[in-house]
């Protein structure tokens, strides 16, 4: 749809050179949040006049997709070569593709030049790029100090980034972390969602801690409160089909999971083993966990995408949650085997996998 619409401007419209730049940063923004990189640069680079938002609009799509080197040389051609003053919105690219990557000491950086050499005031965006790529990488304490020194109160996104973070650490301090995270978003009664009640019980159900778990449903059950189902969309011909997790409602729903049965054959005599580690509220044995985990949308998604697609066209996922650890792995090995690139994105980011690895290099 979104070509079709470029083609129609090029063929029936006449632009004007400022309305021309509009259209365009327009354009550059709809194929990146498509998950074409390569559209966007066609447009951007066949561009006669570029103004500050048409740099913002290519920065944020490479931060997005996790192309970081990319994202500075553009920073560094906008600012030094064609003298365009940065604002903040493009900062917020930046630090995002920091973030994206994990670039710890890149980020930091950049967040020193925004305030001391561009002399941008830190809005809560970039405070929230920042903390969460401090605690992203372990460094809960400096993000925690962070938090403490800004000038703003920090938001429920900072907090649930906070309780994310601490619930993939391991140790008793992490555990006392998350509960305090978790208290701090669930004091919030005016904005009470599932995400704050889900990651705690996660944290308990990877300790092991199943009467806890059991509080936790029944306290979102009394509150009316339930966990997000996982789904997935991918476009065939020009039609969305939408899977939730499990689901059974597609028309081609027996074909689609006796051609999942195939790829699982397929993958497991390449190697591939489940990580059960994925399933951490599946209190059963490694059945129940890999019944579970078999079942993600994503994975719908993707089996009817390559039982419909024509050769060589990319396939692309939308997903409502993180993918999991165990599904990226089993992505990157339908890349490999089946000789196909999948292009996902799903809440934080976009993932191109191709020859069986993935463009976020397994930091996401």
């Amino acid at each position: 749809m979104g070509m079709w619409a470029h083609a129609y401007v090029l063929r029936n419209c006449e632009i004007d050179a400022n309305f021309d730049i509009l259209v365009k940063n327009s354009l550059i923004e709809m194929y990146c949040k498509c998950g074409s990189l390569r559209m966007a640069l066609q447009v951007f680079h066949g561009m006669s006049k570029r103004d500050v938002n048409s740099w913002n609009a290519m920065i944020l799509g490479f931060a997005v997709h996790g192309e970081a080197e990319r994202v500075f040389e553009h920073f560094d051609q906008m600012v030094s070569e064609e003298r365009i003053q940065p604002n903040p919105i493009t900062f917020v690219g930046v630090l995002s593709a920091c973030n994206h990557r994990g670039l710890v000491e890149e980020g930091c950086k950049y967040f020193d030049i925004m305030v001391n050499k561009f002399k941008i005031e830190p809005v809560l965006q970039h405070y929230g790029c920042l903390i969460d790529l401090l605690a992203r990488n372990g460094l809960i304490e400096e993000a925690l100090d962070t938090v403490s020194k800004m000038p703003m109160k920090p938001d429920d996104v900072i907090w649930r980034s906070l309780l994310d973070s601490t619930c993939r650490q391991s140790g008793g301090l992490s555990l006392s972390l998350s509960e305090e995270m978790a208290r701090r978003l669930m004091a919030d009664e005016a904005n009470a969602s599932s995400e704050a009640y889900v990651l705690l019980s996660r944290v308990y159900a990877s300790a092991n801690r199943w009467n806890e778990v059991g509080l936790i449903r029944k306290l979102m059950s009394d509150k009316g409160l339930t966990k997000e189902p996982g789904c997935s969309s991918v476009e065939i011909n020009g039609t969305v089909h939408e899977f939730f997790a499990g689901d059974s409602t597609h028309p081609q729903a027996k074909e689609i999971y006796q051609f999942l049965d195939v790829i699982e054959e397929r993958l497991k005599g390449e190697g591939y083993i489940q990580d059960f580690t994925q399933a951490p509220l599946v209190n059963e044995g490694e059945d129940g966990k890999g019944n579970s985990l078999r079942l993600h949308s994503e994975r719908l998604a993707i089996a009817f995408g390559i039982l419909k697609s024509k050769p060589g066209i990319p396939i692309r996922v939308f997903k409502n949650l993180r993918v999991c650890g165990d599904c990226h792995n089993f992505t990157k090995l339908i890349s490999k085997i089946f000789n196909v690139e999948i292009v996902m994105r799903d809440r934080l980011r976009f993932h191109r996998f191709k020859d069986g690895s993935c463009s976020c290099m397994d930091f996401w």
